[in-house]
């Protein structure tokens, strides 16, 4: 296959968008024009209010072999600073729910973007590991802090000293996936949970994330008060439970009330 056929694929099905990493030859590695998509199309799948949660998976039966080593020259010289990190925080600050289906090989690069996401669902073939230690590199202190927060400081340790790849089993032992099922049984759990979130309480479910993820200040947690109380959503959820019937949720985020939210302090 030609590097052309390297790319981010978006699929939409009702309110959950799916981005396929798709790089046939290599085994879905991330190309450096990859890394520079990929903050482009969360921008614009961010801003379509359609959109209630975003699935990140590769192409086939791999998540992502890592990085192109055809850019490492583009890699050394950028450091922290470079378009793999910066695809990586801008996921990580995608305002909607972010799940990782992942298959196969999750690694380098792969296991960077998994570990951005807000959920990670793995087939029970799937593979995980950091090789910056077998190849020389320095993992980026961005990258490294967020998978030491995950996983914990020695899990942490462990994969970035060893560049050993773990499977689905202990990668769950140690918290670096959520759940782990049959290859055949994935798909499914996947549709269930996007749908689950989609019809959630978007007002709810986005709040949560900031605060989970440090991003909301005292002013910020006033605005979502304020919210909760001009929107009605908590009333519409009560009425909703007493009457066993379906909540109408109508909330949604206008431009600018959750892009760029970065954590405090």
């Amino acid at each position: 296959m030609a590097v052309a056929d390297a790319q981010l694929v978006v699929e939409v099905s009702g309110a959950v968008a799916t981005v396929v990493i798709r790089n046939p030859s290599r085994r879905n590695a991330m190309t450096l024009a990859m890394w520079q998509q990929l903050p482009v199309l969360l921008d614009r799948l961010e801003a379509d209010p359609a959109v209630r949660a975003l699935v990140l998976t590769g192409a086939d039966n791999t998540f992502c072999a890592g990085a192109d080593l055809g850019d490492l020259d583009e890699l050394l010289s950028t450091g922290d600073a470079g378009v793999a990190v910066a695809a990586e925080e801008r996921l990580a600050a995608f305002a909607k729910p972010t799940v990782a289906a992942v298959r196969g090989a999750c690694v380098g690069g792969g296991c960077q973007l998994a570990v951005a996401c807000d959920l990670r669902i793995a087939a029970d073939d799937a593979r995980f590991g950091v090789p910056p230690a077998r190849l020389g590199l320095v993992y980026p202190a961005p990258t490294t802090r967020r998978l030491a927060r995950l996983v914990g400081p020695a899990a942490a340790k462990h994969l970035l000293f060893t560049s050993e790849l773990v499977d689905a089993a202990r990668a769950l032992r140690i918290g670096l996936v959520d759940e782990v099922l049959p290859d055949a049984d994935l798909a499914a759990r996947i549709d269930r949970l996007t749908a689950m979130i989609a019809e959630r309480s978007q007002l709810s479910v986005a709040a949560a994330k900031e605060i989970v993820d440090g991003r909301a200040d005292d002013d910020r947690l006033a605005w979502w008060h304020g919210q909760l109380q001009a929107s009605g959503e908590a009333r519409e959820g009560v009425s909703a439970f007493h009457e066993r019937r379906p909540p109408r949720f109508t909330w949604t985020p206008q431009p600018g009330d959750t892009v760029g939210r970065r954590p405090v302090g």
